[in-house]
């Protein structure tokens, strides 16, 4: 027994259980530092991915009330993108947007999988007729505010899906 004693520093069985059931019920606070939010993003500040842009593919870096920043050249108005390739577009304010506004996808090849639709600053219902005729040129449709829709385009462009945006500038409004 008295080798027992010294093997557990002079403390008998049932005296080192009175211990243990005595520190389950203290509550017990933890010491470790949790690491900085702070520290967390700065490591992610010193990877810069928006100005590395392949130079055959269409990259938002910015926006404003009037139009969109791409590849580093402004672009005043609404724009439709289809994979790489950039133009003006004619609608001014969600209103216009129509089956018509959206006719070249009756023509482009690859037929985008979606069309990303960017309705200004909110995001707003979009007819069924505009729905119809995109589901019936085999092109799904998700309709953000522009920010978001640029956004998107960017990640899915990036993993090189065959996307296509449409996008009213951040200050158009709904109606004309």
């Amino acid at each position: 027994m008295a080798l027992r004693q010294l093997a557990v520093g002079g403390k008998t069985l049932p005296s080192l259980l009175n211990v243990l059931r005595k520190d389950i019920s203290k509550p017990h606070r933890v010491t470790v530092p949790l690491p900085s939010l702070r520290r967390t993003f700065s490591l992610y500040d010193q990877i810069n991915l928006i100005d590395n842009i392949p130079e055959d593919q269409l990259r938002f870096q910015g926006f404003d009330e009037t139009g969109f920043n791409v590849n580093g050249v402004k672009y005043e108005g609404s724009l439709l993108c289809a994979g790489n390739l950039l133009m003006s577009w004619t609608p001014k304010n969600f209103a216009d947007i129509t089956p018509e506004s959206l006719s070249i996808f009756q023509i482009l090849r690859p037929i985008p999988e979606i069309l990303i639709l960017g309705c200004g600053r909110h995001i707003e219902p979009v007819n069924s007729e505009l729905r119809s005729y995109l589901r019936s040129a085999g092109i799904r449709l998700e309709a953000v505010d522009s920010r978001n829709a640029a956004s998107t385009y960017n990640i899915l462009n990036e993993e090189g899906r065959i996307v296509a945006a449409a996008l009213l500038p951040y200050g158009a409004s709904a109606s004309s």
